[in-house]
């Protein structure tokens, strides 16, 4: 039996289809991540894996010059880690964990990204020690501003 529907019925049916399918991209998109690293670095494989656990889709890239990356992408100097990632139009630097890249990504603030300056004990991909107390920022072309304060991967 044929289905007995008019042309703007159809046009409905597939622009929603097509919204839909749109917005599952985009959603797939936002969780897909470039991970650039120095070709000698352990701990940033560590941290992509972190990422990967928490359901972030990871790319890993060895580049050559890291410092040559961070200036193009936008890293103040006194903002660097051993690791830069692009996320959704974001750059995370260094040791960010997962929860505060979520968290990123939910607000969406109007910033070039987030930085955990250094090596961090306890962060993410730093798991050797005991943890410190780290501040997270986030930086633009204007400076940076306190994101907050975390002890491992949570929250202070």
């Amino acid at each position: 039996m044929p289905l007995d529907i008019s042309r703007r019925q159809a046009t409905l049916f597939f622009a929603a289809a097509g919204a839909l399918l749109s917005g599952a991209a985009r959603a797939e998109d936002a969780k897909k991540m470039i991970v650039h690293k120095s070709p000698t670095c352990s701990c940033c494989g560590g941290w992509a894996e972190r990422m990967r656990a928490a359901g972030f889709i990871v790319e890993e890239i060895k580049e050559p010059d890291m410092n040559i990356l961070k200036a193009k992408l936008g890293v103040p100097e006194q903002m660097t880690s051993c690791h830069t990632a692009e996320l959704d139009g974001y750059v995370i630097e260094g040791h960010v964990p997962p929860q505060a890249v979520a968290q990123l990504l939910k607000d969406r603030p109007k910033v070039t990204g987030v930085a955990a300056p250094g090596m961090p004990m306890g962060s993410p991909g730093m798991e050797m020690g005991p943890p410190e107390t780290y501040t997270l920022y986030l930086f633009d072309a204007s400076g940076a501003r306190e994101f907050g304060k975390w002890l491992g991967d949570k929250p202070a």
